[in-house]
């Protein structure tokens, strides 16, 4: 297995993701191909003792896309950028799965304009594993701002899928992230979401609100864009929050100091299940190749993760997964008379 890895795009220092992608080859048994600009990849090797070779390729790319770029910057002005390349590289089979910690709106354009949308699935969308004990998806956490009541069904199918098989829970449960629990809550998206929910094959459990997103009520959390993307970044400062307050709590005088050698542990396991880096990065579903959206600052630990998960992707087969529930889906439409225009 070949994991592509754009080593450019994100707000670390390249030799950074380039870390985590040597430690996964060596754990993980998987082959690299760094993309980026080479003189800066091969500085960074050489400081780590490393060189390239049959097992850790690298493929130069010259421009880079910031966070500032516009999101169709892939497919127009830089084309030569590392994540365009990338993607490219994965397109052509020269991988099996991409990652990259660039810019999400353009790697979304990207990947559904070259690596292309799965038939039947009107919008790719960004699944992310919310670390609040047993895991929980988000989709979509940031690729579709303002989708139509099929799509978002479409992310509630996708998110069953992964989740069933990334985690093995039979029969997932779903909900809709709502102002209210009532069916006849929320603006007309969510009205019209939740009535397609219901009489759907999923198990769908109806309305969570806010509050009940850290209660793991559900094993899929189904949001338009821009509301799971404020829920994930909500969810990402609270963990934090909380280890800097425990920390400076076990830190306040003796008395809290022996505590804490009594709580260590428990202390430990509970700041490991607020930490995004273990899940390394958000799937990108309903492309038809493995595509993963590392953290912007990734380091070592949120690389190699990400590199973990990349490989577990490709190896459950979930893409074969969604191919098929994408056709169902749009036969089922066609059945219906509905339009095929994809969003």
């Amino acid at each position: 297995m070949r994991l592509i890895i754009d080593v450019m795009s994100g707000d670390a220092e390249a030799i950074e993701p380039i870390k985590g992608a040597i430690k996964a080859r060596k754990e993980l048994q998987v082959d690299i191909t760094l993309v980026g600009q080479e003189k800066v990849i091969k500085e960074a090797l050489e400081s780590l003792g490393e060189s390239e070779s049959e097992g850790l390729k690298i493929v130069n790319a010259d421009s880079i896309v910031t966070m500032e770029d516009d999101y169709l910057v892939v497919i127009k002005s830089k084309k030569d950028s590392s994540m365009s390349v990338g993607l490219t590289l994965l397109k052509n089979s020269e991988g099996d799965a991409f990652i990259s910690t660039g810019n999400t709106g353009a790697l979304v354009a990207g990947a559904s304009l070259i690596v292309r949308r799965l038939k039947g699935i009107k919008a790719a969308a960004i699944g992310a594993v919310i670390p609040l004990g047993a895991p929980m998806l988000l989709i979509d956490s940031g690729a579709n701002v303002s989708p139509n009541a099929d799509s978002m069904k479409q992310f509630a199918v996708m998110g069953s899928i992964y989740m069933e098989k990334m985690f093995g829970i039979e029969k997932p449960r779903v909900a809709l992230i709502n102002n209210g629990t009532e069916e006849t809550k929320g603006n007309e998206l969510a009205r019209e979401t939740y009535a397609l929910l219901k009489n759907s094959e999923l198990n769908f459990i109806g309305n969570i609100e806010g509050r009940d997103v850290v209660n793991s009520v559900c094993d899929v959390l189904v949001a338009d864009g821009y509301t799971g993307n404020i829920i994930l970044k909500l969810v990402e400062g609270f963990g934090k929050f909380m280890s800097r307050t425990l920390k400076s709590m076990f830190k306040k005088n003796f008395k809290t100091i022996i505590g804490a050698l009594f709580l260590k542990s428990e202390a430990m396991a509970l700041k490991k299940s607020m930490d995004y880096t273990e899940y390394g990065g958000a799937p990108l579903l309903g492309v038809a190749s493995p595509v993963i959206k590392a953290h912007g600052n990734s380091g070592e630990k949120g690389m190699f993760s990400a590199c973990r998960q990349a490989k577990t992707f490709v190896e459950t087969g979930i893409i074969n997964d969604i191919a098929e529930a994408g056709l169902k889906m749009r036969e089922e439409r066609k059945r219906l008379g509905e339009s095929e225009d994809e969003q």
